[in-house]
């Protein structure tokens, strides 16, 4: 029988861990593979490590075809629900998973061909999956959570992907190290989960250091006259020109980047030194 393993549905799938596999390469061997492989056409979609085993120890194995399946999006889509059911599957793939299931839905939903679709679509239901919090609900997360896997889609190196899927390193703490330069993330993920934390701790402080401290709101009652003595009133009689306004606030951002640039090279001679020492 030929069987064709497809590597994108692959990949949907969370690796095992060490004792998992080994769990279930003792109950294959003992009992057998009492459940029938899942295919469409000649695509394995459901069974993949009990595949290999089987393969291995020339364990006979059933199989079974899903014929309801018109496209292979069809199949990612049945794959990926089946895969965020499960409780064994991680946050961060169920994050991944998710937002892959939203990019399918996207490309199957038809776009306006013209400005009159375009209007008469402004009143039309959205398709499912266009907004992270529907994203979020699938996959049974935060929204936050749903925006910190992107970010790490986007910027975290694959050496910070692979440290965040096997569970070194949170999701939080993976999508704070990501806005590191890659050669940075890299150092960090191969000084071990101590270092990776410590790294995501360091930005973190930082970020706290810098950020500006909201004013506190002035509030008025609409029914106090007001008599020019209210000690907003002698700001408002002094208030700069426009241009003195824009000048004060040009130096000022200008005295927050000079900040930022000098603690972001302390911050790399941190973890400089935090990598040497490990």
């Amino acid at each position: 029988m030929n069987i064709t393993i497809n590597q994108v549905l692959q990949s949907y799938i969370d690796p095992l861990t060490a004792s998992e596999y080994a769990a279930l390469e003792r109950s294959l061997l003992a009992e057998g593979c009492r459940d029938a492989l899942v295919l469409w056409n000649d695509v394995l979609i459901d069974g993949h490590n009990r595949y290999a085993i089987c393969r291995q120890h020339g364990i006979e194995f059933k199989t079974i075809q899903n014929t309801s399946f018109t496209s292979l999006d069809d199949v990612m889509l049945w794959m990926i629900d089946n895969h965020l059911a499960r409780r064994s599957v991680s946050d961060f793939q169920r994050g991944v998973l998710a937002l892959r299931k939203k990019e399918i839905v996207a490309a199957r939903s038809p776009a306006p061909v013209s400005a009159q679709d375009a209007a008469d679509g402004e009143n039309a239901p959205k398709p499912a999956m266009s907004t992270r919090e529907e994203v979020a609900k699938a996959a049974r997360l935060s929204s936050n959570q749903i925006s910190q896997i992107e970010k790490i889609q986007k910027a975290a190196s694959p050496e910070l992907v692979e440290a965040v899927r096997s569970g070194t390193i949170s999701i939080n703490a993976a999508a704070t190290v990501a806005s590191l330069p890659p050669e940075e993330q890299v150092a960090a993920v191969a000084g071990g989960k101590k270092l990776l934390r410590q790294a995501a701790k360091e930005i973190r402080e930082q970020r706290a250091a810098t950020r500006t401290p909201r004013e506190p709101k002035v509030h008025v009652s609409q029914d106090t006259p007001e008599t020019g003595n209210e000690p907003w009133a002698d700001n408002a009689a002094q208030a700069p020109s426009e241009a003195e306004r824009l000048r004060g606030e040009i130096a000022s951002l200008k005295q927050k980047v000079a900040q930022l640039q000098a603690e972001n090279v302390e911050l790399n001679q941190r973890i400089a030194t935090l990598i040497d020492a490990s």
